[in-house]
């Protein structure tokens, strides 16, 4: 058992990226700092559990990490029908009792008894997808020789299409149900489709989007989804209301400047106040970076985001196969 187990940390240590695997590790411990700070206005209690869960978050990274580093892809991706019936039923348990709400209203969590977080089936499939979705693009370049036809662009972005559609009626949940979108974009648009698509795709949408706005033709029900695009560009609209988020999280991350206040001494992060910044050790944790770290720490966040993306590209140039890059 012990020379099998030695076995399978060689092959690791020979086959996978350590410098990516470091950089999220580091990435993450960032991140568990600035949650450790954010949450301590609720008690040591609070800060123990959501750090906890980070680090055993961590943990399990890096062993599926490992675990994934040596998964023959392309065999796998031979039963490629059940990562398709996965996606379907995964998306599908929200339906059942297991699918619980968040703050929004949205179906976009699955708990199961026994476990003591919830898993985000979102967060799973976007794995599943990217597999599918390359070698889907492989099978059009290498079995159909074509990227650069409507009929290939179509048959990509329809598979990314139905499967954002499948997920948002069933969650309510645009926010990831567009991460879909942008993975199909990214990973069209290295495999070298026809740009002219990209601008058909774009601009249609984008006049489509500006018409819907004017005409005033969104429905009632999804009139919260166009505010929270209409706050990002407009920091005056509803500063009360729907931008109650973005104006508390300008104001901690402007109050910062370029040292910050100090770890643990941002006076936004630390009010006992809920709404002074609300979801601070989540959705708004780069606001407290901005508060006690200044622009200092939040360059040092885009630092190591940027690395991990240079170093995912260097790692896909490597690769054999276009299915693997």
């Amino acid at each position: 058992m012990l020379h099998r187990l030695k076995d399978i940390l060689a092959d690791f240590f020979r086959q996978a990226d350590l410098v990516l695997l470091a950089l999220c590790c580091v990435a993450t411990l960032y991140g568990m700092a600035l949650i450790a700070s954010a949450s301590s206005y609720m008690g040591m209690a609070k800060v123990l559990r959501y750090v906890g869960v980070q680090g055993a978050a961590l943990l399990l990274g890096v062993c599926v990490y490992i675990a994934l580093s040596m998964v023959d892809f392309e065999l796998l991706m031979k039963k490629w029908k059940w990562l398709v019936l996965f996606n379907i039923v995964f998306i599908g348990l929200l339906l059942t009792p297991f699918g619980v709400s968040d703050n929004t209203g949205n179906t976009a969590w699955l708990k199961f008894p026994g476990i003591p977080v919830s898993i985000g089936p979102a967060e799973v499939v976007k794995i599943s997808f990217v597999l599918l979705l390359a070698k889907q693009i492989e099978w059009l370049r290498l079995e159909k020789r074509d990227l650069k036809s409507f009929r290939a662009a179509l048959f990509a972005a329809g598979h990314t299409f139905l499967l954002m559609g499948y997920y948002f009626v069933i969650s309510g949940d645009m926010g990831n149900a567009l991460v879909f979108f942008f993975i199909f974009l990214a990973m069209a648009f290295a495999a070298g489709f026809a740009l002219r698509w990209f601008a058909l795709l774009l601009g249609g949408g984008g006049a489509a989007m500006a018409a819907v706005f004017l005409l005033n033709l969104v429905p009632s029900s999804m009139k919260y989804m166009l505010d929270r695009f209409v706050v990002v560009f407009d920091h005056s609209y509803d500063p009360l209301g729907k931008g109650w988020q973005q104006s508390r999280s300008l104001l901690a991350i402007g109050s910062g400047g370029v040292l910050g206040q100090g770890y643990l001494q941002g006076t936004q992060t630390h009010s006992s106040y809920k709404t002074n910044l609300p979801a601070r050790h989540t959705d708004l944790i780069f606001a407290v970076c901005g508060e006690e770290l200044g622009l200092v720490g939040c360059l040092l966040v885009m630092v190591l985001l940027a690395a991990i993306i240079v170093r995912v590209l260097i790692v896909a140039r490597r690769a054999e196969t276009p299915f693997q890059s």
